[in-house]
C-alpha cells in the first residue's frame, strides 16, 4: 500500500483542506473534524486503498485502518494537508465546538455531573 497516495485519496474525499478543521489518530483510526459534511464521501472513502470502515461519532469522522497502518497513513495525511499534529483531546474540543447549541448544551451538563456521579454512588 502507498501511504501517501492513500493520504492523498482521503483529503481529496473529505472535500479537501479548505474542508478540514482537525486531525488526530488513535490506535487504528483517524479521527477527522470537518466543517461541511455534504463535502465528505464516505461510500468514496470506504473505497480508498486500505480503509476498513467510515463511520461519524462525537462530531468526527472516524476512518478505520488498523493497528500500524494508521501511524503511516496520519504522518502522511498531516503533511499532504500541511497542517500540524493534534491529539485526541484536540479532535474532541474542535468537535464539540462544532455542534449546534443544544448539544453544546447537553456537554456542558454533562461535563458537570459526570465527575460528581462516583460521589453521589459512595454516599449512597
Amino acid at each position: 500500500m502507498d501511504y501517501k497516495d492513500t493520504a492523498r485519496q482521503v483529503l481529496k474525499q473529505i472535500g479537501g483542506k479548505e474542508n478540514l478543521i482537525s486531525a488526530a489518530q488513535c490506535a487504528t483510526r483517524l479521527r477527522l473534524v470537518i466543517s461541511d459534511n455534504k463535502k465528505c464521501s464516505k461510500k468514496s472513502l470506504e473505497a480508498v486503498d486500505g480503509v476498513k470502515g467510515v463511520f461519524e461519532a462525537s462530531g468526527q469522522l472516524q476512518i478505520i485502518f488498523g493497528t500500524g497502518v494508521v501511524n503511516k497513513v496520519y504522518d502522511e495525511f498531516i503533511k499532504a494537508a500541511d497542517i500540524q499534529a493534534s491529539s485526541k483531546e484536540d479532535v474532541k474540543k474542535a468537535a464539540a465546538s462544532k455542534g449546534n447549541l443544544f448539544q453544546r448544551f447537553i456537554k456542558m451538563l454533562g461535563d458537570i455531573f459526570v465527575p460528581i456521579i462516583p460521589a453521589i454512588v459512595a454516599s449512597g
